[in-house]
C-alpha cells in the first residue's frame, strides 16, 4: 500500500490523466523583468530550450538575465492534460512537471551555458521531489526542441553524472526528450520571484560544479 503522497510521486498513465481542456489558460503579458513579449515567435532565429528544476518561481530567475536571453515563461511540460491548472498539476494527475521555457539568441549564448545553469542549480538525483518540494511536477527535466540540443543534454548528463559519482551522489534521475506541448502557467506565476522579490524559492544546488563548457585546463 502507497504511503500518504506517494501517489503523487509516480507518472500517472495516459489514460488516468485529466482531461484538461482546449482553451489556454493564459493570454501571455509582457515579462515583468524585461517588458518583452513570453512567445518564442516574437524573436526570429532564435532557440527555445524547456528544463525544469523543481518549484518554477526560483528556476526562471536563473535564466531570465543571462545574457542572449531573450526571455523566460514559466508553464507545465512533460504530462499528458492539455491547457492545466496549477491546482491539477500540483495534485499528480496530469503527468506534467513545473517547467521554464527559456528563448535564447545561439549567437549570443551558448547552449552549454544554459546547461551548466541548469545542472549547477538544483539536485537532479531526487527523482519526483526537489528539497521539501515534493510530487512528480517537481521532477528533472530537459525538453530539447532540435536534435543538436538533444544530443548536447545527454552529453552533459554523462559529463555531470561522472563529477556527482565522484561526490557521492547517485544516478541522476533528470527526464531527458524531445519536447512536447508547452502550456503556460497563470500570470500569477510568471516571474514570481521579481513580483514578490521574498517570496518562496526552493532552490539548491549539489555544489558540484559542471565540467561542460569549461577549458580543460
Amino acid at each position: 500500500m502507497l504511503g500518504i503522497g506517494a501517489w503523487k510521486q509516480r507518472m500517472p498513465q495516459p489514460e488516468d490523466a485529466l482531461p484538461g481542456r482546449q482553451t489556454p489558460i493564459l493570454d501571455p503579458r509582457p515579462h515583468h523583468v524585461t517588458g518583452r513579449s513570453l512567445l518564442p515567435s516574437a524573436f526570429p532565429g532564435s532557440k527555445t530550450l524547456i528544463v525544469g528544476m523543481g518549484c518554477f518561481w526560483g528556476a526562471e530567475r536563473k535564466f531570465w538575465n543571462i545574457p542572449g536571453v531573450y526571455t523566460t515563461a514559466v508553464g507545465y511540460a512533460g504530462g499528458y492534460t492539455p491547457n492545466p491548472t496549477y491546482r491539477e498539476v500540483c495534485s499528480g494527475q496530469t503527468g506534467h512537471t513545473e517547467a521554464v521555457q527559456i528563448v535564447y539568441d545561439p549567437a549570443n549564448v551558448d547552449l552549454s551555458s544554459l546547461l551548466r545553469t541548469f545542472w549547477e542549480n538544483h539536485d537532479p538525483t531526487q527523482g519526483m521531489r526537489q528539497g521539501n518540494d515534493v510530487g512528480s511536477q517537481y521532477r528533472s527535466a530537459i525538453y530539447a526542441t532540435d536534435a543538436e540540443q538533444l544530443a548536447a543534454a545527454e552529453a552533459s548528463r554523462r559529463d555531470y553524472q561522472a563529477q556527482l559519482t565522484r561526490a557521492g551522489y547517485g544516478a541522476i534521475s533528470t527526464d531527458i526528450a524531445m519536447a512536447g506541448p508547452f502550456y503556460y502557467a497563470e500570470d500569477e506565476h510568471q516571474q514570481y520571484l521579481s513580483k514578490h522579490p521574498d517570496g518562496y524559492c526552493g532552490l539548491g544546488g549539489t555544489g558540484v560544479v559542471c565540467p561542460i563548457g569549461l577549458d580543460a585546463a
